[in-house]
């Protein structure tokens, strides 16, 4: 008779081969596509390297340089205010929308999916150019509807006080990427969970905080790790629409690395921008695992 431990062992040993199997194709692309790059970039950071000029080892020289860069702290302000807007809202938004197209009884749900889930596909560079013109501050369509409203809508792109909560609309075109997530997340709440809290006695709100939040915590988590991860690598959107402006209201910090990159060659200098945003995703990132043991509740658990 063969012992349970073995048995455990046996399939615990059956699943790391299969992990393993599914994965290789990553584990493969990113040594051959991605660990070189990473490993030059590290050593180009440690130099003056310029691209026209001679390279000299310059050590850590890049990475103090950045205490005395007033331009850096205000693309580290202005990535930090944007991700600290667009997260919650696109959550939010994706969280609002999944539990409104989860309902049984909506007529064109398929469609309404479809509709939602399109622009999030869409490239964004054409996306940017269209935002241009909604967020036109006289003719544009959001200050259009805000004056039918009785609003005086503001100049989106051209008030330093507007610019990043403009971008921050903007960023809604891709809320669908969110929707489909929390759409199957709660495709997956028992429906016998809601059973028992009216019996409880519990109402809707309470419902939805004591049932569908925790069984859906994992979907939560990943939206806002995944919506960290990008948001503090934010570039297109500001590179397209204001270039940096106005008055570097929105000079994120990776358009500031593409700056010294590729308009004033200072690749060293960006090399080392770049490990410098690795480093503090690296962390946020840790910190929210760390954190999410608290709050993240996963099936059995």
């Amino acid at each position: 008779m063969v012992k349970r431990p073995a048995i455990l062992r046996s399939l615990r040993a059956r699943e790391t081969f299969w992990f393993y199997v599914f994965a290789s194709p990553w584990i493969l692309g990113f040594l051959l596509f991605y660990l070189g790059p990473m490993i030059a970039s590290f050593a180009l950071s440690l130099t003056n390297y310029s691209v026209l000029l001679p390279t000299r080892f310059m050590g850590l020289s890049n990475y103090s340089a950045m205490f005395e860069d007033n331009l850096l702290g205000i693309s580290i302000w202005n990535t930090a205010y944007y991700a600290a807007l667009a997260v919650p809202t696109s959550m939010a938004a994706g969280l609002g929308l999944a539990m409104v197209l989860n309902r049984g009884d909506l007529r064109g749900r398929s469609f309404l999916r479809s509709a939602f889930y399109v622009p999030a596909i869409m490239p964004l560079v054409a996306v940017s150019i269209l935002w241009i013109w909604l967020l036109q501050p006289r003719f544009g369509l959001i200050n259009t509807l805000l004056y039918f409203l009785s609003i005086k809508g503001p100049n989106w792109l051209g008030d330093p006080a507007w610019s990043k909560p403009g971008l921050v609309v903007m960023n809604l075109t891709g809320v669908g990427i969110n929707m489909v997530i929390f759409l199957a997340a709660l495709q997956g709440v028992p429906t016998h969970l809601y059973e028992a809290a009216e019996l409880d006695g519990a109402n809707r709100l309470r419902k939805f905080w004591h049932v569908t939040i925790p069984m859906i915590s994992p979907a939560i988590f990943f939206v806002i790790v995944i919506g960290f991860i990008n948001s503090f690598q934010v570039f297109t959107q500001a590179y397209i629409m204001t270039e940096g402006g106005p008055a570097d209201s929105t000079l994120f910090y990776v358009l500031y690395l593409y700056r010294h990159a590729f308009n004033y060659f200072k690749m060293g200098y960006a090399s080392a921008m770049a490990w410098l945003l690795f480093i503090v995703i690296v962390v946020l990132t840790y910190i929210q695992f760390r954190l999410s043991l608290r709050w993240v509740h996963y099936g059995g658990q």
